[in-house]
């Protein structure tokens, strides 16, 4: 399971090193995707497959399910680490996510996540603001709170 907040910069090529808590867990293929919220989703081999799978079953008849399938696989690319724990990130990641130098990366259970520093702490501050209430409509999913 991926967890933690990290701070990293990418350099004047595009490149990022993955924190070493996630190198391990990711082995050496991922797939990284355009996310939900302006970041990207970095996920390893077996869960992007899970991801794979769950999307063929959506109806290709509904719009939406196009939609949402054309977005999370027209946007994915395959990396690799290479030795020094590094990521050369594409150029059209790069530009969806709007990250320039300073990045987080996120664990989110299944998956990484992947900010622009500056998106993040938006994100994070108007989060902040409504984890309670954000907690009482979770109520409903069982969650043990």
């Amino acid at each position: 399971m991926f967890t933690g907040e990290y701070q990293h910069t990418i350099d004047e090529k595009g490149r990022f090193c993955m924190p070493a808590k996630f190198r391990g867990m990711l082995g050496d293929w991922l797939m990284i995707t355009k996310g939900l919220d302006g970041c990207l989703f970095v996920y390893t081999r077996e869960e992007w497959t899970v991801l794979e799978e769950k999307l063929k079953k959506l109806p290709f008849t509904n719009s939406n399910a196009r939609a949402f399938a054309r977005f999370m696989f027209g946007g994915a690319v395959e990396y690799e680490i290479d030795k020094q724990g590094r990521i050369l990130l594409s150029g059209h990641l790069r530009e969806y996510a709007g990250v320039n130098k300073e990045i987080v990366i996120v664990g989110v259970g299944t998956r990484i996540e992947i900010w622009s520093k500056e998106k993040w702490e938006t994100y994070s501050q108007k989060a902040e603001e409504s984890y309670e209430e954000l907690a009482e409509k979770m109520v409903d999913l069982d969650l043990g709170f």
